[in-house]
C-alpha cells in the first residue's frame, strides 16, 4: 500500500495543527475542563474528542471508496462540493468576532474514564465534524497515486493523533493557556482569521483547479 507522499503529509499536517488550535466547542471545552477540574480530567477529555476524529476516518473512508465504485465522476463532484463548504466554512471564520473564554466547567463529578467516554462520544456523533471530514480530508487525496479510500484512512489518522496530542496537551496546560486567552481577548480573532484563510484557500485551489 502507497503511503502519503512527503508533500501530502507536509500539507495536511500544517492544515490539521492549525485547525485543531482554532477556537472551537472541542478545545474550548478541554480549556474548560482543564482549568476548573484539573490536569488530569482535562487530559482525558481531550484525549477523548481527538480519538473520536477515528470514526469519522472509517465512515469517509468508506463513503468515498462506495462513490469511487459508483462514479468517479462524483468523486470529482464530492470534492468540489468540499471546497464550496470550505470556503464557506473560511468565510464564517473570517467574519468572526474571536470571542474566545474559558468558562468554568459546571458538569458533575466525572471519573477519568468517563469523561473520555464523554469526549469520544460527543466527537463521534457531531455531524458537523462528519461532513467537515467529508469535505476536507479529500482535499489532499492525490488521484495519481491511486486508492483514494487508503489515502483516506491515513490522513484521517494523522489528524487523530494530532488532535489527541494537542487537546491532551491544552487539557494539561488549561491553566495557564485558559489566563493568557483570557487577557489577550484579540487571541481567538486571529486564529479564526489564520483558519479561514487556510479554509478559503483549499477550498479555491480546488474549484479553481477543477
Amino acid at each position: 500500500m502507497t503511503l502519503l507522499s512527503p508533500e501530502q503529509f507536509l500539507g495536511f499536517f500544517s492544515a490539521s495543527v492549525l485547525i485543531a488550535i482554532s477556537p472551537g466547542p472541542d478545545n474550548l471545552m478541554v480549556l474548560s475542563i482543564g482549568a476548573s477540574r484539573g490536569r488530569k480530567l482535562g487530559i482525558a477529555f481531550g484525549l477523548g474528542c481527538g480519538m473520536g476524529c477515528l470514526s469519522h476516518t472509517v465512515l469517509a473512508a468508506v463513503g468515498i471508496s462506495a462513490l469511487i465504485a459508483a462514479s468517479p465522476l462524483a468523486f470529482m463532484g464530492l470534492k468540489l462540493v468540499g471546497g464550496a463548504y470550505l470556503i464557506y466554512l473560511g468565510w464564517r471564520a473570517l467574519r468572526s468576532k474571536g470571542g474566545v473564554s474559558a468558562q468554568p466547567d459546571q458538569a458533575t463529578q466525572s471519573t477519568t474514564w468517563q469523561l473520555f467516554a464523554k469526549g469520544l462520544f460527543a466527537n463521534a456523533v457531531n455531524p458537523k465534524v462528519v461532513m467537515f471530514f467529508l469535505a476536507f480530508l479529500p482535499q489532499f487525496v492525490s488521484n495519481e497515486r491511486g486508492d483514494a479510500p487508503w489515502q483516506i484512512v491515513q490522513l484521517g489518522t494523522v489528524f487523530t493523533i494530532q488532535a489527541a496530542l494537542l487537546f491532551g496537551l491544552l487539557g494539561y496546560f488549561a491553566g495557564q493557556v485558559g489566563q493568557w486567552l483570557n487577557r489577550n481577548k484579540s487571541a481567538g480573532l486571529w486564529l479564526d482569521r489564520l483558519a479561514g484563510t487556510v479554509f478559503v484557500g483549499l477550498g479555491l485551489k480546488l474549484v479553481i483547479g477543477s
